[in-house]
């Protein structure tokens, strides 16, 4: 299985857009730990949103999508859906 997630920063609100092989909520408390530059100065994340995909080349189609002007637009209304 591959996912896709939104990460929401609790020090400023920013939502980190990820895909992985690994359970979300394990990829999620990495980012916690600081394993990349950009999570690491944006720490900590709770997850807010993800989804599944069986197909990688989907997962990453997706993950960019959410990358792009309306992506950006759409990931802001799944987390204020998802955020109540």
């Amino acid at each position: 299985m591959f996912y896709v997630y939104f990460a929401k920063s609790l020090k400023n609100g920013k939502i980190y857009v990820g895909r992985t092989l690994k359970e979300q909520k394990t990829r999620v408390k990495e980012h916690n730990q600081g394993v990349n530059k950009w999570t690491k100065v944006n720490r900590p994340f709770e997850l807010v949103y993800f989804e599944t995909y069986y197909c990688l080349e989907d997962s990453i189609s997706r993950e960019k999508f959410f990358k792009t002007g309306i992506g950006k637009r759409v990931k802001i209304a799944i987390v204020k859906e998802f955020s109540k």
